[in-house]
């Protein structure tokens, strides 16, 4: 796995984690990859996937059995979109708004692009 510098490792593979849960790689009640599967699989230390796992643990995205491993927990997938929602509302939304301002986009020219994006994409509007 390539890792991005500008993020601590343990986040960037709870990120990798919740895109498969998302993708549904790992269901709501499946076991996920012990620590030392995941870390053989990823080549990261073990104690770096503890991390991520106690993360994902500590959202609630997953739980313990003791002497089992990690599980999916049932609401997951929702779980994991609520958590993208709200940083995508706090972090990256305010920048796409005043870049729109700096073009001098009217809302009416914002919707019309939006559908045009979901017509070529074959999206739901």
């Amino acid at each position: 796995m390539i890792f991005n510098d500008n993020k601590a490792i343990y986040l960037q593979l709870a990120e990798r984690l919740m895109d498969s849960i998302i993708a549904g790689k790992y269901a709501p009640g499946s076991r996920i990859p012990s620590v030392r599967e995941y870390a053989a699989e990823v080549e990261v230390n073990p104690n770096t996937v503890v991390r991520s796992y106690e993360y994902l643990e500590q959202k609630g995205v997953v739980y313990n059995k003791r002497g089992l491993g990690f599980f999916v927990a049932d609401n997951a997938p929702e779980l994991i979109l609520s958590m993208r929602r709200a940083i995508f509302y706090a972090e990256e939304l305010p920048y796409f708004f005043e870049r729109i301002e700096s073009f001098g986009w009217t809302p009416a020219e914002l919707a019309s692009e939006y559908e045009q994006f979901c017509k070529n994409n074959k999206l739901p509007k």
